[in-house]
């Protein structure tokens, strides 16, 4: 598979800010839970129109999407729960800083795909340095988010591979986004519903037009991700994807008033250093 052009570096990096966008935003909630299921649901509402446009992906892929489906609800509650209990700039590095190395791991053993050796310095540096940007004292102080996060990191690794699988095998990427994304918002948003019921209308009447924001980057940043994983290795995209904890880390300082730390600067040094490795694998 050819290496990482800087037109896909590029579109990736821009996948990267719209996922820490959306992550922001349901940080800033006074329900994380609820505002996961509402952003979601938007989501399936912009695709089911692209999906009656394009038509089904081949059922060759429909397992794919139905296991990535069931991996998905699991990530929401997990995702609801680490917002619930800690910072956005501790939980989101702590989610998905742990995925890149995963996702190298399962991607080699079920995809055949080998790093270079720069190429896994590249996802270490990465790794790390988003480590770096959710550690400190924090980490001890919200013990449950930290249980949350590595959960769901662990769940990111999984889907992550199975979308890439299912992607390639589609042939046509947005085909298998539009349905991934047209089925995926439900099954949360329906037992989030059974539990909370009369507390939901309220809230998604308040909500609604930032959700709707929220959705259209959740949207666009996970088809970037998909169509990318079919041009470059799929440990390589994983590991650029998550520079969108750099970017929920300042969102973090400058919008929720989270402290910039030491440890965050020498984070963002290393998640740089990173994304240059790998540039250059």
């Amino acid at each position: 598979m050819p290496g990482l052009s800087p037109q896909v570096l590029l579109a990736v990096l821009v996948g990267a800010l719209l996922h820490a966008s959306w992550n922001a935003l349901v940080k800033s909630s006074t329900d994380k839970t609820l505002d996961t299921a509402l952003i979601h649901v938007l989501c399936s509402c912009y695709a089911i129109p692209i999906c009656l446009y394009l038509g089904l992906p081949d059922p060759q892929v429909w397992p794919y999407i139905a296991a990535s489906l069931l991996v998905h609800v699991a990530y929401y509650f997990a995702l609801a729960g680490a917002y619930r209990h800690g910072d956005l700039g501790l939980a989101y590095p702590l989610m998905r800083g742990t995925a890149p190395v995963l996702v190298a791991l399962s991607s080699f053993l079920v995809l055949g795909e080998a790093l270079t050796p720069l190429a896994w310095l590249g996802v270490l540096c990465v790794s790390c340095g988003l480590l770096l940007l959710g550690s400190g004292g924090a980490m001890l102080a919200q013990k449950k988010a930290v249980v949350f996060a590595l959960s769901n990191a662990v769940l990111i690794a999984i889907y992550t591979v199975v979308d890439a699988k299912g992607a390639r095998l589609s042939g046509h990427v947005l085909q298998y986004a539009a349905l991934l994304f047209t089925l995926d918002g439900w099954p949360f948003a329906l037992l989030v519903l059974w539990q909370r019921k009369g507390a939901v209308m309220p809230y998604v009447r308040v909500r609604w037009r930032l959700a709707a924001g929220g959705a259209a980057a959740s949207l666009a940043s996970y088809s970037i991700a998909l169509w990318a994983m079919t041009v470059a290795p799929v440990a390589v995209i994983a590991a650029l994807r998550e520079t969108s904890v750099l970017f929920a880390a300042v969102l973090g300082a400058w919008l929720l008033k989270e402290p910039w730390t030491r440890p965050r600067v020498l984070g963002t040094v290393s998640i740089v250093l990173g994304v240059m490795a790998l540039r250059l694998a």
